[in-house]
């Protein structure tokens, strides 16, 4: 099976943050490529283990789909 998941990506003070919304996990690195990188490894390892725990059905349908819409919201305080 294929899952398609979001990838979010931002800089820092020392690097790059992403992000995988839907699962909510998280990983960095020095450069824009290496935080993906890296979060890739990341989601895989999120995925083996909900594999292991019976729970990759409970994923299925958000990493599945084709129609997925992000936006960016500014709030003054």
């Amino acid at each position: 099976m294929i899952f398609d998941y979001t990838v979010v990506v931002w800089k820092e003070e020392k690097g790059y943050v992403s992000k995988c919304p839907e699962l909510g996990v998280a990983s960095c690195g020095d450069s824009i490529s290496e935080a993906m990188e890296n979060l890739k490894e990341a989601v895989d390892l999120y995925l083996e283990n909900a594999e292991a725990l019976g729970l990759l059905d409970d994923l299925q349908e958000s990493l599945t789909t084709k129609e997925k819409f992000t936006s960016h919201v500014e709030v003054m305080r």
